[in-house]
């Protein structure tokens, strides 16, 4: 095969892949993103916390509530934003229950530290709880795709556009044709004049 007809080969088979994985590839990544800044939040909490004089289940607890709640707006709002919306109440319990989960699974890493290895320094608590986020974060990553903001059923009635559309409102003497609107992964038609 020719070089040329090699490259461009390999290029449309790139050009599959990622279309085939696009909606997962950007998923991840804004999830990182999000995932970053509440790890950060975690982190600086935990540790103020644990200098405050609360043992690490307590603080373990609290920073990560107050990293889920940075989470749960990032992701409803950003990462999962085109995905079907089934209400604020069922997702808001969902995403605190699978966060919950996600403690345990952190507080199981730091427990085996503490009393597997006997270790209760400052640096093998902070490693074990690093293990945990991982793990915790792989979970969430999973629950949240599958559980809490799924994507719409293909047969399902789209949901409506956006207020932007909706301000783009043409009265019906004038003239206008069809245009689509993408917002992720399904498609919105909207009157355009």
């Amino acid at each position: 095969m020719p070089g040329g007809l090699r490259e461009r080969g390999q290029v449309s088979f790139a050009r599959k892949l990622y279309e085939r994985f696009r909606l997962l590839l950007h998923e991840v990544a804004k999830f990182g993103v999000v995932g970053g800044i509440a790890f950060i939040v975690t982190e600086l909490f935990f540790n103020l916390l644990i200098q405050l004089g609360l043992d690490t289940f307590a603080a373990n607890a609290g920073s990560t509530l107050l990293a889920a709640v940075v989470a749960f707006a990032g992701n409803r709002y950003w990462t999962f934003r085109h995905r079907e919306r089934t209400g604020m109440g069922r997702e808001t319990v969902l995403f605190f229950a699978f966060n919950a989960v996600g403690i345990l699974i952190q507080q199981a890493c730091i427990e085996v530290a503490k009393h597997e290895f006997s270790r209760h320094d400052k640096l093998t608590v902070n490693a074990a709880f690093l293990v945990g986020v991982v793990l915790a974060t792989l979970f969430r990553f999973w629950s949240y795709r599958k559980w809490v903001w799924r994507l719409a059923e293909p047969d399902a009635e789209p949901t409506p556009i956006e207020p932007i559309a909706a301000a783009a409102q043409v009265s019906a003497n004038e003239p206008h044709e069809q245009i689509v609107v993408s917002s992720g992964p399904g498609r919105h038609r909207a009157d355009r004049p």
